[in-house]
């Protein structure tokens, strides 16, 4: 009887492993092709792992919320008949020695590249080394940091691993002996559940996605310096032109025309002309991105947000930014974007406008340096200059709100960024052909 190795397939050229979320089929099912046998998560996104074979699942290798890698087996298949099931001698002996090989190496691979866990927070570079280094997450948090604020820098990691490769007889049981605390502590914490002191209150566990969201936030405030600079915007002109090509634009293109290609066809723009503005941080170091990749924060059912990215948005026109938006915007709200949708952004825009918001401060989408809050656009009586004179009028303005890491991006920069995407919009052509 022949046995097929469910692997986790390749999800993206930047996902290397994923969380078992859910089994759907169990030991002894039988098990059609393309039938979803298992569903997973990486940081962000949700999928799905397809059986691509028709059989009977004979054996599970990984349990709900082990981190798996990409390529290893997650499950075995009997792809001829199920009599594996009424035959465990026949199965057990050869299989079981093989799984429990399996499991074992699959889990010591895991185990040194898993850092989400710990409460530390680690820069990529250092995660990086740990993981080439085989460092397991109780050695890396024992490491005495020497940067801001106790944080393990580049310098504090390698001088670990040349100690650790001179002392190889030493490191060794210390990293086993600490490898049960970790795993303990969260056990004991996640039973601790809070109790309603007037037994009224309702008490409901986050679920997956709110607690990455949480940990994502708390770990950007305590990362980066944030400041914020805003700026008010006349786009009656946009408003003007929008309202005159929409429709012809929803026949001739088969989509809706809204106002976030506009914006974010604005913001690339001004990143083309402030590039200081495209970077990201790892520890004492500057990444100067090449490409300009905007985040756009999307809704998804279930009213958590995710940030897909529009890549090298500033070789797009606006038909192909529209599109763009509209596509990673309807598949966030199907449940249908896939892990390298919301990988390698490089600025991030967010429309607070949309929930009636004037302005918002949003926390910085690490490790980016800068995100842009859209207001609501609102009619408001305002002073309109003329060659004849001033006088009042009825204008549709909105608030850019610029959110900047103040450890890279000083006040004249990011406040000359937001000023840029308020003259590209105030600018806008009425006229323009699209």
């Amino acid at each position: 009887m022949a046995k097929f190795e469910l692997k986790l397939p390749k999800m993206g050229e930047s996902v290397a492993e994923a969380t078992i979320t859910n089994w759907l089929k169990n030991v002894g099912d039988r098990i059609e092709a393309d039938e979803t046998v298992l569903e997973i998560a990486t940081d962000k996104v949700d999928s799905e792992v397809p059986s691509e074979v028709e059989g009977t699942l004979v054996e599970i290798l990984f349990q709900v919320d082990d981190v798996v890698q990409v390529g290893q087996t997650i499950a075995i298949i009997e792809t001829e008949g199920g009599e594996v099931a009424s035959t465990p001698a026949a199965t057990s002996t050869p299989t079981v020695a093989a799984v429990e090989q399996t499991v074992n190496v699959a889990q010591e691979a895991a185990a040194p590249v898993d850092f989400s866990a710990s409460e530390k927070f680690f820069s990529p570079l250092v995660k990086n080394i740990a993981k080439e280094e085989g460092i397991s997450l109780s050695e890396l948090e024992a490491i005495q940091g020497t940067g801001k604020e106790g944080r393990v820098t580049k310098n504090d990691i390698l001088a670990y691993v040349e100690q650790r490769g001179s002392q190889p007889q030493v490191a060794a049981p210390v990293a086993k002996a600490e490898v049960a605390k970790p795993t303990a502590a969260p056990a004991a914490a996640a039973k601790a559940v809070p109790v309603s002191v007037n037994g009224g209150d309702e008490i409901v566990e986050m679920d997956r996605m709110r607690k990455l969201i949480s940990g994502y936030m708390v770990q950007s405030v305590q990362t980066s310096a944030h400041v914020q600079s805003f700026i008010e915007v006349d786009v009656t002109n946009i408003v003007k032109w929008r309202d005159k090509v929409k429709e012809s634009f929803e026949k001739r293109e088969g989509e809706k025309l809204t106002f976030t290609p506009i914006f974010m066809e604005a913001v690339a723009k001004a990143l083309k002309d402030f590039p200081g503005m495209n970077i990201s941080v790892d520890g004492d170091f500057i990444i100067k991105k090449k490409n300009i990749n905007l985040g756009m924060a999307a809704a998804l059912p279930n009213g958590n947000l995710i940030v897909p990215v529009i890549k090298n948005a500033d070789q797009l026109n606006l038909v192909g930014m529209a599109k763009a938006v509209n596509d990673l915007g309807n598949r966030a709200k199907a449940g249908k974007l896939k892990p390298d949708d919301t990988q390698g952004g490089t600025y991030t825009v967010t429309n607070v406008g949309t929930f009636g918001s004037v302005f918002g401060t949003p926390i910085i989408n690490q490790p980016q340096v800068g995100i842009l809050a859209l207001g609501a656009i609102r009619k408001v009586p305002a002073v309109i200059e003329t060659p004849e004179g001033d006088f009042i009028g009825i204008r549709q303005k909105m608030f850019l709100s610029h959110s900047y890491d103040h450890r890279v991006v000083d006040g004249a920069l990011g406040g000359s960024f937001v000023k840029r995407v308020a003259d590209i919009l105030e600018a806008w052509d009425i006229n323009r052909e699209i």
